[in-house]
Order: structure tokens, then C-alpha cells, then sequence
């Protein structure tokens, strides 16, 4: 019996250049680097003898010298070997970080555990046989795992586990167009062929490039990536573990995922229709606005629409969240549409005739109008604003 981790997609360097505030991207960014102490947190515990990543350690072929460093410093802390593939944004071609003097230096100075398998061979260790197949390019046209199908299996040790290690799309699950979005596009599609041939001959694969924990088969997993970097899919989408995978040669593995993440990934769709709504809103947020201040991301999926004063009120909650969280990202939109007593108020606004009669004629062609509803809205609505201590006319 055999306990090793399995884990994939750190991303080091994902630049997050949809969140505007570079405070809140570097903590982002931190969070991923931050990952690798707590997958050694789960050594202990699991007695694992080493550590997969199975791809994507970087978010890039050319990552910076910090990230490198930084890296570096956090896996040699590590109590065991770990044992990286390049992926699809990490690949392994020349001029890749993984022939840089620079990593090859900071590898050997910080973190001697590490090692980069940049070559589609065998490798025989004292507990395990692991059969690697980095990507030597950013698509590769040929399955990477094909090389393994050549193996005479006579030829190796017969009890020892035998382990493959791959990132890319398995045939009926096409991981990287799932898992695109529109912060995180899809990338190109290394399709492994893995038919029940070769799981015959394999007892564990150990899978990158999906975000999400996945199994295809009893032998065959996605770990999904450490520290989420997305808003979930669906209901079943879960981020943020390593895999503790127990196996021995011949028989099933056991998988368990171990929690890793540290950031808290939510979303939340709302429809609006009355203050009242707004009401409840605020009240299902107030625990949420009241936590740890940069811990947390919010998905808003929005729809409905507003009194121009519960409006205002909205976007005075929607600052209140801006600043709390780490990023609040919006889907659809909160209409305006004065209520009532709102057109009153402007229409019979006896200190502004210029805003009145400009708020009358809106309100005559709002009553007509089938198409740009939305366009005289705003427009009252900026009117709406205009109302305080110093009139707009």
C-alpha cells in the first residue's frame, strides 16, 4: 500500500487583470503561493511519501524571477519529493522557465525535492512507477500519453504501483472548454486517449488541467486546482483540495480529497423588484459584510429593477461590497424606474421649472415609448440626482 498527493494547477502568476485593484490582485496571486504550505499541512496525517502535481504549476512558460523564487522557497519547505509535468501553460518547450538557468539555480538551492520531469520516460522509484507525459508545447497535436501503450510491462518491477501523470482533456470530457468562463478563456485542448487498455495496466491517473475535483473513472482524476481561481460552474463544482490517493498494483485506489483553500469563492443570484426585496437582500448579506474584510468573492447575478431612491440605496450596498471583498464581479443589471411619488417630486419641483418640465416631457414620452425605455429611465433617473441641496436649475 502506497499514499501519495496528488494535486494540479497552481497558476502561479495569474495575473487576475479583471480585478481592478492591484492590492486585491497581489492577494490573490499570494493566496496560490500560500497553497503549497497547506498541502504540506496534509503530509502528516496521510503519511504521503511524495507529492504529483500533474501540470500547470506556473500560469505561464515565463513566469517572473519572484514567482520563481517564491516557488522554490515554499516547495523546499515541503517533507517530501515533488514531482512536476509541465502543462499547457507551463509547457516544457525551449526557452520555458524549466531550462532557465535561474529556476535550475533556485531549484537546487531551495527546494532539492523538487523535480521537473521533462521527459515522456519511466520513472522508477522505491515505492512506485510513474510514467510521466509532460507537454513539450501549449497544444500539443499528438496524445502525450501515447508513448505509454509502447511500454513491454514485463519489464518493470511486477508489484509495483504504476502511476500515469498527464494534463489534458479526456476523451467525452473536454475539460478546458467546460472549465472556460469569461475571466479565465479556454485554452488549447491536449486530448489523452485513455481506453481500458491501458487501465489495465495502470492503477492510477493523475490528472491536470480541469479547475475542478472530477473523477472520469475509478482510476482516473482530475485534483482540481489548490486555491479556486473561479466562480463555481454548478452545484457539483468543488476547487480548492489535494487528493491524498492510496494504491497498491492490482487493485482500486482510494481517493480522498483534503481541504486547501483559504479564499471563500460565492455567488448569489438576486431579482429585485421592491425595496422590500432590497430589505431581505441587505439582511442576507450583513454576515457577509461583517467577516474578515479580503477573504471573500462574490458572483452577483442580478435582474429586476428599482425606485430610483431604493436604487441609490442598492448601489450605496454594492460599495459597501466593493470594499469588503476581494472582488465582486456582476452579472445582468439593476434597472431604474422611478416610482410615483418619485415623478411628482420632480414634476411638480416648483424651484427647478427648467428640471420639471424636462422631467414632464421624459415622463410623456416614457407613457408612449415601446423601444428606449431604458434610456428615459436613466435619464430621470439622473434627474432624480439632481435633487438635494442645490437645485439642478
Amino acid at each position: 500500500m502506497l499514499t501519495f498527493l496528488h494535486s494540479a494547477d497552481w497558476q502561479i502568476g495569474k495575473p487576475y487583470a479583471r480585478v481592478q485593484d492591484a492590492d486585491k490582485r497581489a492577494r490573490l496571486r499570494q493566496a496560490r503561493i500560500e497553497a503549497i504550505g497547506r498541502i504540506g499541512g496534509q503530509v502528516a496525517a496521510t503519511q504521503a511519501r511524495f507529492l504529483l502535481v500533474a501540470g500547470d504549476l506556473f500560469d505561464s512558460p515565463t513566469p517572473s524571477s519572484s514567482d520563481v523564487t517564491a516557488v522554490c522557497q515554499a516547495i523546499g519547505k515541503l517533507s517530501i519529493p515533488v514531482l512536476v509535468i509541465p502543462g499547457n501553460h507551463d509547457h516544457g518547450a525551449p526557452g520555458s522557465v524549466w531550462h532557465t538557468p535561474f529556476f535550475q539555480q533556485e531549484q537546487q538551492r531551495r527546494a532539492p525535492n523538487l523535480q521537473v520531469l521533462l521527459e515522456r520516460q519511466p520513472l522508477e522509484l522505491d515505492e512506485a512507477l510513474v510514467l510521466p507525459c509532460p507537454l513539450l508545447r501549449r497544444s500539443d497535436s499528438e496524445d502525450p500519453t501515447s508513448w505509454v501503450l509502447q511500454l513491454s510491462w514485463g519489464d518493470w518491477p511486477p508489484r509495483k504501483p504504476r502511476i500515469l501523470l498527464a494534463h489534458g482533456s479526456v476523451h467525452g470530457f473536454a475539460a478546458t472548454d467546460l472549465d472556460a468562463d469569461d475571466d479565465n478563456p479556454s485554452s488549447a485542448n491536449n486530448l489523452l486517449q485513455l481506453n481500458e487498455a491501458l487501465l489495465r495496466e495502470i492503477d492510477y491517473v493523475a490528472l491536470g488541467d480541469w479547475h475542478g475535483l472530477k473523477s472520469i473513472h475509478p482510476k482516473i482524476w482530475y485534483s482540481g486546482t489548490p486555491e479556486p481561481d473561479r466562480f463555481p460552474r454548478s452545484n457539483d463544482y468543488q476547487g480548492g483540495q489535494v487528493l491524498a490517493v492510496t494504491v497498491q498494483r492490482g487493485a482500486s485506489p482510494h481517493v480522498e480529497p483534503l481541504p486547501t483553500a483559504a479564499l471563500d469563492w460565492q455567488q448569489r443570484r438576486v431579482e429585485l423588484r421592491s425595496a422590500a426585496d432590497l430589505d431581505r437582500l441587505e439582511s442576507q448579506l450583513e454576515p457577509l459584510l461583517h467577516g474578515e474584510p479580503g477573504q471573500q468573492l462574490l458572483l452577483l447575478e442580478q435582474s429586476g429593477s428599482l425606485s430610483l431612491g431604493a436604487h441609490q440605496r442598492y448601489q450605496q450596498l454594492l460599495e459597501r461590497l466593493e470594499a469588503q471583498l476581494l472582488r465582486l464581479k456582476q452579472r445582468g443589471a439593476i434597472e431604474q424606474r422611478p416610482d410615483t411619488d418619485e415623478l411628482a417630486q420632480l414634476i411638480g419641483r416648483a424651484d427647478a421649472p427648467l428640471l420639471a418640465r424636462v422631467a414632464s416631457e421624459l415622463q410623456a414620452e416614457l407613457n408612449t415609448a415601446t423601444e428606449e425605455r431604458s434610456l428615459l429611465e436613466r435619464a430621470l433617473a439622473e434627474l432624480h440626482s439632481c435633487l438635494g441641496d442645490t437645485p439642478c436649475a
